[in-house]
C-alpha cells in the first residue's frame, strides 16, 4: 500500500457493554490488519451520548480521513447514519454506508427524502447481501456494490453431525424483530409430540425479550438454556454440543450468525425472509420455512433427524458455500475500493 489510508468507522461498538460484537469490531479489525489507520465511534452506551460522540468524531477527523464507513441500520440507528452523512457532506468527506439493516426496504419507503439524500449522495453504498442490492437498484440507486459479510474460516472448525439429535441452537440478540419466542414455541411443540428436544439460546437482551422468553420457559418447564451474550470463541466452542441451528427472525439481511453456523457444520433452518433466500437454498445447503410458523420448523427438524444423510449433505454444501466468505477472498474487494 503506497499511502496509508485513514478511515473513520461509525457504528455501534458496544461489545464491552455486553452487546453482541458487530461489524465495526470485526470488519474494522480486519481492515486494520491490512494496514488501514482507523478511528472508531462509538462505544458510548447511552444513545444520545453515542450520537454526539459520532458527530464529534466526524468534526475532529474531517481533515484527516479519506473515507467514512457507516454501519447503517433500519430502525432508530438509521437517524445516526443520516446525521453523520449530513456532516460528511458539509465537510466534503466521501462516506460509504454499509447496508446492515434487514428492514431497510421499509426505511426507503417510510423516509424517502432522507433516504434519497443520504444514500443518493454517498460515495458508494455497500450491500452485504444481493437482496438489499436488488432492493436499492429497484428504488433507483446505482451507486451500489455487493461485498458480502465475511468471516475468517480458519476460526471455524467444521464438525459433521453423523447422527443429529433434537439439540437446537439459537444465536442472536434478543429483539422482537428476531422473534426469539418462535424458537421457544418450536421446542414446546417438539416436546408435546414426544421428542426429547433441548434448546440453547445465546445472545444479549435488546428490548426485554430475553426476560420474557425466560418467563415462558420457566412457566412451561421447558429444557431451554439462556447463556446471555457470549464471546465468539465461547459460543463457537459451545456449538459443538448442538446439532441443528434455527434462525427465527422476521426481518433480516445476511446474518453473520447463520454464516458462522454453516461454517461450523450445523444444518441451518431459517425463516424465508429478507436476504436469507439469497444465502440459503432449500434442500441444497439449508432449509427455509415461512416466518412465524412453528409447525414448519418442527416438520423440517424431524425430517433432518430422521434423514441424517440429508443433514450431512446440507452441512457439507453449506460449509463449501461460506468458504467463499473467507476474509482472504473478500478482502480484495475492500482493498480495491478503499485504495482508490
Amino acid at each position: 500500500m503506497s499511502k496509508k489510508r485513514k478511515l473513520l468507522y461509525i457504528g455501534n461498538k458496544l461489545s464491552k457493554a455486553g452487546n453482541t460484537i458487530t461489524s465495526i469490531e470485526t470488519l474494522g479489525a480486519l481492515l486494520q490488519q491490512e494496514g488501514f489507520e482507523i478511528m472508531f465511534s462509538s462505544s458510548k452506551k447511552n444513545k444520545a451520548l453515542r450520537l454526539i460522540d459520532m458527530l464529534f468524531a466526524v468534526i475532529k477527523n474531517a481533515l484527516k480521513v479519506d473515507y467514512i464507513l457507516i454501519d447503517t441500520y433500519s430502525t432508530q440507528n438509521f437517524y445516526y447514519a443520516v446525521a453523520v452523512g449530513n456532516l460528511a457532506r458539509l465537510f466534503k468527506i466521501k462516506y460509504i454506508p454499509i447496508l446492515r439493516g434487514g428492514d431497510l426496504p421499509s426505511r426507503l419507503k417510510n423516509s424517502p427524502s432522507q433516504s434519497k439524500k443520504f444514500f443518493g449522495s454517498a460515495y458508494l453504498n455497500i450491500a452485504p447481501s444481493l437482496y438489499l442490492k436488488e432492493v436499492f437498484e429497484k428504488e433507483g440507486y446505482n451507486n451500489l456494490r455487493h461485498i458480502p459479510n465475511t468471516i475468517e474460516i480458519k476460526n471455524y472448525e467444521f464438525k459433521l453431525r453423523e447422527k443429529p439429535e433434537f439439540n437446537l441452537l439459537w444465536v442472536r440478540s434478543f429483539n422482537k424483530i428476531y422473534n426469539p419466542k418462535l424458537a421457544i414455541d418450536v421446542v414446546s411443540s417438539l416436546i408435546s409430540e414426544g421428542y426429547n428436544a433441548t434448546l440453547c439460546m445465546i445472545g444479549p437482551d435488546k428490548d426485554g425479550s430475553l426476560e420474557e422468553c425466560k418467563r415462558i420457559a420457566i412457566t412451561q418447564n421447558l429444557p431451554i438454556t439462556f447463556t446471555g451474550g457470549l464471546p465468539k470463541e465461547k459460543w463457537i466452542k459451545k456449538s459443538e454440543e448442538f446439532d441443528i441451528f434455527i434462525n427465527t427472525t422476521n426481518f433480516d439481511n445476511t446474518p453473520i450468525s447463520a454464516i458462522e453456523a454453516m461454517a461450523l457444520g450445523l444444518p441451518v433452518i431459517s425463516t424465508n425472509v429478507g436476504g436469507l433466500p439469497y444465502l440459503l437454498e432449500t434442500n441444497k445447503d439449508g432449509i427455509l420455512v415461512p416466518p412465524n410458523n412453528s409447525k414448519a420448523f418442527v416438520k423440517e427438524i424431524i425430517k433432518l433427524i430422521e434423514q441424517p444423510g440429508n443433514a450431512q449433505k446440507l452441512s457439507k454444501k453449506a460449509r463449501k458455500k461460506v468458504e467463499c466468505f473467507d476474509w482472504k477472498i473478500v478482502k480484495h474487494q475492500w482493498l480495491q475500493l478503499l485504495n482508490q
